[in-house]
């Protein structure tokens, strides 16, 4: 998820600041050598009730192996809990606990439970009876979390499809009701042929394929919707279609009442500049809507360097202008604004979701302002243009703050390949990479870091940083990753220590590290598994993977089609695969209902593996209320004893920073205050609306 395009002035100091201080100041306090709240010998019963407060925190570090402990009773409890409290689990907890629940036979409590976890059930074990129920509450979970078991999405799909009794050729409301989020990984056609309901649907879908685009404009033309035709669309209706209106063609635009579309466009805007918005979608929907009005007019008015100002010179009160951006293209805005005014306001012009040809105005005209390079407390300010700047050119800047490190490196700001030299530059005027840091820019940009860069990084930086997600790292990364995480970790007190702090890393891990850690009974998670190394992978026998995925075995049969597990399993004999249970044809889909000839299926992407690009989760569509205490010692029970020191704590500092973190229960010095913890990571999913703008 990308930031929002509220003030950068206050992101940069408001929020980048005290944040990057108050993980530093965590980091302190959770390194120390007893955590308040606890004692040696377990957890402290007169201090058992700021457990059971901050329990959703606590439940986001789940591990697998101390819960295979658990009694049934005690499971139960435990998956109940986490329905109620709404813990987001990553897909290598829910994947071994779904195997822990079936183990236990808990399936069949499945409206008690997360809808998440439901996406990892064994499908086949679903009975008949149940197949609606158990369909309706797995479609409200996050299906992006099978993006490494494409043959447990497909099998999803199916269930899905068999439940609605077969082929039909238009989807119902009911039945877009019982599909939930997987009308997202529907076709174009089918989407164009569905009931209008659909509408409520997409608005949970991340994002939408170009051809979906293309289908939900064409179903917005066709009138059916409660919208009615173009013409007659009004501003309540147009803000309750949420983020999908980002996705509506110029042709559609043009249709559009001008009155209404000014409105919408003032609202939006007013909504992206007071923080209300991503970035990306609202600079979607300002270029497509410019784009109508361009067309509108008799005469364009097209981008020309020569053209003089014909609308008044831009100043401090027209950059608050809603509408600035209507009144001012991309050519006005280079010959209107002064470079006295952008000095003086770059922050409110950058608050508006500019399009791409005139955030190059403005990169043209800083060029100008400042021909040595931005300045620091400048660059603080252009988080949305710096993907424009090239290597050389950031090589001109002048970076001493880690907040400036922060903001720069943010979702939707650097590139990938110039973390590298923002980093550098940090570095080059005696800045360090922290554990803080590391934690505030996350995982991902480990992975464009040169190997240099993070072999200077300190082990005990590296520790306090803890588990960071590097899934999406080149094969080499993950190498030179391993290498520095085994520095860091390797004088963990228990091997199952250091697997728990080792697990993200383990993408680089040598052949002798897996058998290993076989041999240890570490009972290795399906999407730990998936992003080992290929290479590694062909060397590890039918024994080693048995020994290593342990109770998690299975699940190579919701991953087959992975193409490191394909490749995997097209290396071994028919006996080894029969050993597996996994003799039969390695690439054969999902079986799939067809309709007769002639007739059209509506669910045909339901039927056929489509894997949508990894991104911003869905939002959920709400859980059952249900209210049930989990014991505290069972909470103790599941960290394994006493919190331990920060390095000791398998997900760092205070392992509370992660990218699908539910709000702890206790935010800011009082929850410190308290016990409640260490300060999470915001929750990063699309709402299924756009906040209501201001009128």
């Amino acid at each position: 998820a990308g930031p929002m395009c509220g003030p950068s002035q206050r992101g940069a100091r408001a929020l980048v600041s005290p944040g990057l201080a108050l993980l530093v100041s965590l980091t302190a306090h959770c390194s120390h050598p007893q955590a308040e709240g606890a004692s040696q010998g377990g957890l402290d019963a007169s201090r058992a009730d700021l457990w059971a407060s901050a329990s959703a925190s606590l439940l986001q570090g789940f591990w697998c192996q101390p819960a295979s402990q658990l009694s049934r009773n005690q499971l139960a409890a435990l998956i109940r809990r986490m329905a109620t409290q709404h813990v987001l689990l990553r897909a290598w907890q829910l994947s071994c606990l779904a195997n822990l629940a079936a183990l236990q036979g808990l399936q069949g409590d499945f409206e008690l439970h997360p809808p998440d976890l439901l996406l990892f059930y064994n499908l086949t074990q679903v009975k008949k009876a149940d197949c609606r129920a158990f369909i309706h509450r797995a479609a409200q979970g996050d299906t992006e979390l099978l993006a490494n078991l494409p043959d447990q999405r497909a099998a999803l799909r199916h269930r899905a499809l068999v439940c609605l009794g077969g082929p039909r050729p238009r989807l119902s409301a009911s039945d877009l009701l019982l599909l939930g989020i997987l009308v997202c990984d529907m076709d174009a056609s089918s989407i164009v042929a569905a009931d209008p309901h659909v509408l409520q649907n997409l608005q949970h879908c991340p994002r939408l394929t170009t051809a979906q685009q293309a289908a939900l404009n064409r179903l917005l033309a066709s009138g059916r919707t409660v919208l009615g035709p173009p013409g007659s669309w009004n501003l309540e209706g147009l803000r309750a279609l949420g983020h999908l209106a980002s996705y509506i063609s110029p042709g559609l635009w043009m249709q559009l009442q001008e009155a209404v579309g000014l409105d919408f466009f003032r609202s939006i805007v007013a909504a992206c500049r007071a923080g209300q918005l991503r970035q990306r979608d609202a600079r979607r929907f300002v270029t497509s809507f410019l784009e109508a009005k361009s067309k509108a007019v008799s005469s364009p008015s097209k981008r020309d360097t020569g053209r003089p100002c014909v609308h008044g010179n831009i100043t401090a009160a027209t950059l608050h202008d809603d509408l600035f951006l209507v009144r001012y293209d991309c050519g006005q805005l280079e010959s209107c604004l002064s470079s006295h005014v952008l000095r003086a306001n770059l922050d409110p012009l950058l608050q508006h979701p500019l399009p791409a040809e005139c955030q190059q105005v403005v990169k043209a005209k800083l060029a100008r302002v400042y021909p040595g390079g931005v300045p620091e407390e400048q660059l603080r300010l252009i988080p949305s243009l710096v993907y424009l700047y090239s290597l050389s050119e950031i090589g001109q800047w002048h970076i001493t703050s880690k907040d400036t490190v922060v903001t720069l490196l943010a979702p939707d700001g650097a590139l990938e390949n110039q973390t590298e030299a923002i980093l550098q530059k940090f570095l080059d005027l005696n800045g360090t990479v922290t554990g803080a840091l590391l934690v505030a820019i996350g995982g991902s940009r480990l992975c464009w870091m040169s190997p240099r860069q993070i072999q200077a990084i300190q082990p005990s930086e590296f520790r306090l940083a803890g588990a960071l997600d590097i899934s999406s790292c080149p094969q080499t990364r993950k190498d030179v990753l391993f290498d520095k995480a085994r520095e860091a970790f390797a004088s963990a007190s228990t091997t199952d220590t250091y697997y728990r702090f080792m697990r993200p890393y383990l993408g680089g891990a040598p052949v002798e590290e897996l058998r290993h850690l076989a041999q240890a009974n570490v009972s290795m998670d399906i999407d730990t598994f998936t992003n080992l190394n290929p290479r590694v992978l062909q060397s590890l026998s039918v024994g080693n993977v048995t020994t290593l995925l342990g109770p998690n075995v299975g699940d190579l049969q919701k991953a087959r089609s992975h193409p490191i597990i394909s490749s995997w399993l097209r290396s071994l004999n028919r006996s080894a695969l029969s050993e597996l249970g996994l003799d039969t044809d390695p690439t054969a889909r999902v079986p799939c209902t067809h309709p007769p000839p002639g007739v059209g299926h509506p669910l045909s992407a339901l039927c056929s593996l489509r894997v949508l690009p990894a991104g911003s989760p869905p939002a959920h569509l709400g859980y059952l209320p249900l209210a049930m205490a989990l014991p505290a010692g069972l909470l103790w029970l599941l960290y394994g004893g006493t919190p331990r020191p920060s390095w000791d704590h398998p997900q760092g500092i205070c392992g509370m920073v992660e990218d699908r973190t539910a709000p702890a229960p206790h935010a800011g010095e009082q929850g410190l205050a308290r016990g409640a913890g260490c300060l999470p990571r915001p929750r990063c999913r699309p709402q299924g609306t756009w906040p209501h703008p201001p009128s």
